[in-house]
C-alpha cells in the first residue's frame, strides 16, 4: 500500500460555506482547524507506507480522524461514518462536501503503522508544535507529572484459570495452523477440559482439588510442548506466539521433580516484573499500589501548568504495571528535553523523588524537581541525637556523634529500597559507657548506635536541605499546584477511556495513550477558545465545613 498524497491543504468553499451555516458557533473540530491550521502532514508518516502499491487514504487525515475519535470516544465504525456524514469533521479535514470517506479497518491498519514505528509520539508532537507556533505552548514554565494505572484488554485470571486458557490459546492456534497433526496427538480428555473457557466458578473450591487440577493442566501441557518439539512433529509450530507464551507460563509455574511436573512454590514463582498474567495480552503485567491490585499497564502524563495558556500533556510514557514512579524521572525528562518541553519546576507525588535525582535532573536538564522526599521514620530521626546531629567526613570515612565518639566502621551498603548508603556502626566499648546512651540509642537493650548516611556528600547534604525546606509552610502553599494533575487523569478517563487499555499489548496500549494526550489537548485547547473555565475540585458539602485548622486530603480546592 502506497500513499496517497492529500492535496493543497486549502479547505473546498462549498464545504466552508456549508459549515459555516450549519455551525455558526463553530464546533471543536471546526474550532482546532481554525486556530490551528493544518496539524498533520502527510511527508510525516511517509517512512510508514510503501513507494508503490495501492494508494491509501491521506495518513495526515488519518492522523487528525484518529484524535477527533478519541476526543470524542468514537469506535472505528463511528469515526469513519462521522468522516463520511458530517459536515465539521469534513471541514478539519479539508475534503469535498461529497467525500465517501474511508472503510473503518482503515484505522486500525493505520494504528498498525504507527504503533511499528512510535508514530503516536509523531501525533502528539503535531499538535504541540502548533500549538507553540500560536503561542499556546511555553516553555521554561512549571509542569507537573503523575500516573495512574491502566487495565488489560483482557480480563483477569485466577491461577487455574491462567493455565487452562494457556494451554487452550495454545491448541487453538495449532489446530489453525496443523490442525490434522494436532488430532492425532491430542488425547481424547482434552476436548472434554479445554474446548471451551475456563470459568473459576466450574473449578472445585478445596485447596487440594485445585491443586489436583493445576498439576493435570501442567501435565496436559508439558505433553503437549513435547509433542511439539518431538522430530516428527511439523516444523516451526515451536516458533507460534501462542505456544511460546505456553512454555513461558509453565516454566514460571511448573518444575520438573524425577521426570514428574509439579507446581512451583509461589515462592519459587518469578517476580511480577516478568511474571505472564494473561495469555491473550502476554505483554500485561500485575501491579499494586496501596490497596489498588490489577493487571495491565501504568501511564505517566506530563502537562504545563500556566496561568494564561491551556494545561496541556507534553509528555505521555507507558509502561509494565510493577515499573517504580522513581525509575522514570530520567526518561520523562529526556523525553521533554527532545520537544523542547523541559520545565524550569517539574511537581511531581512521593513516587517519584529521591535526594539523587533531584541533583540529576538539576545536572543533566537544568529542572528543579519538587516532590515529597520520604522522611526519617526511625525512632532516633530527631532530637539532640538525631542523624543530622553527626558529622559525616567523607574524605576520612569517619562519623563523629555529638558528644565527640569517632568511628571509622564505615560499610557501603543499600537500604531496604535500595538506594546507595553508608552504614555506620559505633563500638559497644565506646556507646556503653556515655550517659546519654539510652537517650540516643531507642532499644531498650541496644549497647551501640548505627546510622546510614547516603553514599555520596552532596546527595545526603541534598536531602537535609530539602527535608527542611519542605517543612515550611512556602513550600507546602507551592506544592498546591501539583494536585491539578489528577484532573488531568480524571478527564483522560473519563472522556477517553484510559483506565482500560483498547487494544493488546505494551506497544498499542502506548499508541492509545500517545493519540489520548493528542485528544485531551485538542479539547483543552478549544476549551481555551471558547472562554470554558477550568474545572475545581470537587469537595462533598461536609468536607467544606471541615475547620481551617484541620487538614484533609479530601478537602484541597483550587484550580486544575
Amino acid at each position: 500500500m502506497s500513499m496517497r498524497p492529500k492535496g493543497s491543504g486549502e479547505i473546498p468553499a462549498e464545504t466552508v460555506r456549508v459549515a459555516r451555516a450549519a455551525f455558526p458557533k463553530g464546533s471543536l473540530a471546526i474550532r482546532v482547524r481554525d486556530e490551528l491550521g493544518v496539524l498533520f502532514r502527510d511527508e510525516d508518516f511517509a517512512d510508514l507506507f510503501a513507494a508503490r502499491g495501492r494508494p491509501a487514504w491521506s495518513p495526515a487525515g488519518l492522523a487528525l480522524v484518529s484524535v477527533l475519535q478519541f476526543v470524542e470516544g468514537l469506535t472505528d465504525r463511528q469515526a469513519a461514518e462521522a468522516v463520511r456524514a458530517r459536515i465539521d469533521f469534513k471541514y478539519a479535514l479539508g475534503l469535498q462536501l461529497d467525500d465517501p470517506g474511508f472503510d473503518f479497518s482503515v484505522l486500525s491498519e493505520f494504528r498498525d503503522r504507527l504503533a511499528a514505528s512510535d508514530g503516536g509520539r509523531r501525533v502528539l508532537d503535531g499538535v504541540l508544535a502548533a500549538a507553540r507556533e500560536k503561542g499556546l505552548l511555553r516553555s521554561a514554565g512549571r509542569a507537573r507529572t503523575d500516573s495512574s494505572h491502566v487495565l488489560s484488554s483482557a480480563r483477569a485470571l485466577c491461577r487455574l484459570e491462567l493455565l487452562a486458557e494457556t494451554l487452550r490459546a495454545a491448541l487453538n492456534a495449532l489446530a489453525q495452523t496443523a490442525g490434522d497433526w494436532l488430532a492425532q496427538v491430542a488425547e481424547p480428555d482434552w476436548f472434554r477440559h479445554y474446548a471451551t473457557r475456563a470459568e473459576d466458578s466450574r473449578f472445585p473450591k478445596a485447596r487440594v482439588k485445585r491443586d489436583d487440577v493445576a498439576a493435570r493442566i501442567g501435565r496436559d501441557g508439558m505433553r503437549l510442548f513435547q509433542a511439539v518439539r518431538a522430530a516428527d512433529a511439523p516444523a516451526g509450530l515451536h516458533l507460534i506466539e501462542e505456544v511460546e507464551v505456553l512454555r513461558r507460563v509453565w516454566v514460571q509455574h511448573f518444575h520438573l521433580v524425577d521426570g514428574e511436573v509439579r507446581s512451583r512454590d509461589p515462592k519459587d514463582r518469578p517476580p511480577g516484573l516478568i511474571r505472564v498474567v494473561t495469555p491473550y495480552d502476554p505483554d500485561a503485567r500485575v501491579g499494586v499500589k496501596r490497596d489498588t491490585l490489577w493487571d495491565g499497564y501504568k501511564v505517566h502524563l506530563t502537562e504545563t501548568c500556566g496561568e494564561d495558556t491551556p494545561n496541556l500533556v507534553t509528555n505521555v510514557a507507558t509502561t509494565v504495571a510493577p515499573v517504580a514512579d522513581s525509575l522514570m524521572n530520567g526518561k520523562i525528562h529526556a523525553s521533554l528535553a527532545a520537544r523542547d518541553c523541559l520545565p524550569a519546576e517539574h511537581w511531581v507525588d512521593a513516587g517519584y523523588p529521591t535526594a539523587g535525582h533531584v541533583l540529576t535532573a538539576h545536572a543533566d536538564h537544568g529542572v528543579e524537581l519538587h516532590g515529597p522526599l520520604p522522611g526519617n521514620t526511625s525512632s532516633q530521626a530527631k532530637g539532640a541525637f538525631g542523624l543530622d546531629a553527626f558529622a559525616v567526613d567523607w574524605e576520612r570515612q569517619q562519623v563523629t556523634c555529638p558528644n565527640g565518639i569517632t568511628t571509622a566502621h564505615w560499610y557501603p551498603r543499600a537500604d531496604s529500597k535500595g538506594l546507595p548508603v553508608i552504614r555506620v556502626r559505633f563500638p559497644a566499648s565506646r556507646c556503653g559507657p556515655c550517659p546519654d546512651l539510652r537517650t540516643c540509642v531507642s532499644s531498650p537493650t541496644g549497647r551501640n548506635r548505627e546510622i546510614m548516611p547516603r553514599q555520596q556528600q552532596a546527595e545526603h547534604e541534598a536531602l537535609r536541605r530539602i527535608r527542611t525546606e519542605q517543612q515550611t509552610d512556602t513550600w507546602k502553599e507551592r506544592y498546591k499546584i501539583r494536585a491539578g494533575v489528577e484532573g488531568t487523569i480524571s478527564q483522560a478517563v473519563n472522556r477517553c477511556g484510559l483506565r482500560r487499555s483498547r487494544y493488546r499489548g505494551l506497544t498499542k496500549t502506548s499508541l492509545q495513550h500517545q493519540l489520548t494526550a493528542a485528544a485531551l489537548n485538542l479539547a483543552r485547547i478549544d476549551a481555551h477558545l471558547t472562554g470554558t473555565p477550568r474545572a475545581r475540585t470537587r469537595t462533598s458539602h461536609f468536607t467544606r465545613l471541615c475547620p481551617a485548622e484541620l487538614t484533609l486530603d479530601g478537602a484541597r480546592q483550587g484550580p486544575n
